[in-house]
């Protein structure tokens, strides 16, 4: 005896995974998206890295030249 909801099933079955091959087609191209902006921050955050480095060596400068004193007060 056959199942009178299997032809029913069988197409909401289809369907679940049509959607499920989208969402996976979505994710990996929102992975493809995230590793991008990933590599992008590594170079906006090694050039926040050399500014900050720069401002503590013309800070320590100015300080050690003896023309600004307590240059970390003002900073």
């Amino acid at each position: 005896m056959e199942n009178p909801h299997a032809e029913r099933q069988a197409i909401i079955l289809g369907r679940i995974v049509k959607n499920v091959e989208k969402c996976t087609e979505m994710i990996q191209e929102l992975n493809h998206c995230t590793k991008e902006l990933v590599q992008a921050n590594v170079r906006v955050a090694q050039a926040a890295e050399l500014a900050t480095k720069y401002r503590k060596n013309v800070l320590y400068n100015l300080e050690a030249s003896g023309l600004v004193s307590n240059v970390k007060d003002n900073a």
